[in-house]
């Protein structure tokens, strides 16, 4: 099993690694690939970075705990992923090109640069932008933070299984990894890996779900067993805000929020920022390179989240000693007990590189928010980027040795945070919208503080904060609109 995860790894590892030799040296290139991933590689390691250690960690742990009322969350997240898809992302990536920006927060800080010569498109993009970007930047650079740390906790849970380590010992392997990752190749370096482990795990967890049903005696005999379990067939949980069948709508709509808050992470979209262009310049049409990204995005997301939600169920029939046991360990310690010691090698190798290259992308989001969004004169020199993304790293890794919140809670945290700040701003602009400086910071404030205060007031266990968070992010900009018009 050892010399399997090793070598497991490794490979992945060096398919990271070999970036470096198709790495063009410029800060376009590191931070984008240069915009020349193609679509099946884009859509892999757009939804690898969107779950892995969240997924193999805290959403196995998560259904491990809850039961099938997770099943909402799967069908939820993935529809408003969806619909929010649907409109912003061939748009983020035509901004993008018209922009000629390298960071999220550059691209919706100069949304309509290049498009016209008009007067409203100059206002909104002169000398005002760099503050709206700035503050993009610093509120991406905490929450990035958050989420790298995680990362790393996760990895390291998978290390702690196999080696009997403590957590520090596979948080720092992984911290050393990610800063090597960063040195070859930069984000090119994070997708290619994105895309081999994910090819790699849909087969993993399809064998372990097929192997724990097996070994109960399949699947009517799994269902009988789970129904011995008090509620943990119950399709919602007991207490809702609002009682019977609003309650429950109300719930699922909150999960639907969850998704579709992908699109204000800077790490999954600037995935779609690096998409190739087609060959008639455009990404519209049918078969266009956009739709190809977002089918392999959707299939590997929908087959993947199935299994791991099985994967979930059935650990709870074979991991009964729920009071002493770390749900978020279910994964790698079923897959101990059920699989023969090179497949348990290459389903941790596969977590572990997940979680690096995850962890990889955020520190790499992190990196382009101080050299490109924060610092007054933007760092050119790759070499000086890369020494920031090191040093982004080594706090990463501090933050996750002191990190006593759950893999799913961190996660989730800085998810609806970032989902809150920026989505609803990213949605007014695909629409046309036309916020002033003040408005756009507005709305990007007003959203992380409500998400915020609705977590600490401890209502996210009846409603997700990022519902409240984002709608008054549009709530703002509604307002702005109104004063606007009275002023005319």
């Amino acid at each position: 099993m050892v010399i399997s995860f090793i070598l497991f790894l490794s490979l992945f590892v060096a398919v990271g690694l070999s970036s470096f030799f198709f790495s063009q040296k410029s800060k376009q290139d590191y931070y984008l690939a240069s915009g020349q991933v193609r679509p099946s590689l884009v859509g892999l390691s757009a939804v690898a970075t969107n779950n892995s250690g969240y997924m193999f960690i805290g959403l196995i742990g998560y259904v491990y705990a809850v039961g099938l009322q997770s099943i909402w969350l799967m069908v939820g997240w993935i529809v408003g992923d969806f619909i929010a898809s649907s409109f912003v992302h061939h748009r983020l990536k035509a901004a993008t090109a018209r922009s000629g920006e390298v960071s999220y927060a550059g691209v919706l800080s100069n949304w309509y640069r290049g498009q016209n010569n008009s007067a409203d498109s100059a206002d909104a993009n002169s000398a005002d932008k760099p503050n709206l970007q700035r503050v993009i930047g610093v509120l991406s650079l905490v929450f990035l933070l958050a989420y790298a740390a995680a990362q790393l906790v996760a990895g390291a849970k998978a290390f702690q299984v196999l080696f009997d380590a403590p957590i520090w010992a596979g948080a720092l392997m992984g911290a050393v990894l990610v800063a090597l990752y960063c040195f070859a190749g930069g984000i090119r370096a994070s997708i290619w890996t994105d895309a081999a482990q994910s090819l790699v795990m849909i087969f993993a967890m399809v064998v372990l779900l097929w192997v724990a049903l097996d070994g109960l005696g399949g699947f009517e005999a799994s269902v009988a067993q789970m129904n011995q379990i008090d509620g943990f067939l119950d399709w919602f949980p007991s207490e809702l805000l609002l009682p019977g069948a609003a309650g429950a709508i109300l719930f699922v709509l909150g999960w639907v929020f969850a998704g579709s808050s992908v699109i204000g992470q800077p790490h999954v979209m600037v995935r779609f920022m690096t998409l190739s262009t087609d060959q008639d310049g455009a990404n519209q049409g049918r078969f266009s390179n956009m739709v190809q990204a977002r089918f392999w995005y959707y299939l590997w997301f929908i087959l993947f989240w199935s299994a791991a939600t099985g994967v979930g169920m059935l650990s709870r029939l074979y991991l009964t000693d729920t009071a002493s046991f770390d749900s978020e360990l279910a994964l790698p310690t079923l897959a101990q007990r059920l699989l023969s010691p090179p497949l348990v090698g290459l389903i941790l190798a596969g977590l572990f590189a997940a979680t690096l290259s995850t962890a990889d992308s955020l520190v790499l989001g992190c990196s382009a928010a101080i050299s490109h969004d924060i610092l007054p004169n933007k760092v050119e020199s790759t070499l000086l980027i890369k020494l920031i993304t090191v040093a982004v790293t080594g706090v990463a890794l501090l933050w996750a040795l002191m990190n006593s919140v759950s893999v799913l809670d961190l996660v989730i945290l800085a998810w609806s945070g970032l989902g809150s700040a920026f989505g609803p701003l990213l949605v007014v602009l695909c629409f046309g919208g036309k916020p002033t400086q003040k408005t756009a910071i507005a709305m990007v404030i007003t959203g992380i503080a409500v998400a915020l205060l609705w977590r600490y007031a401890d209502l996210h266990n009846l409603l997700y904060e990022g519902v409240p968070g984002m709608l008054m992010g549009f709530v703002v900009f509604a307002l702005y609109k109104v004063i606007s018009k009275k002023g005319e």
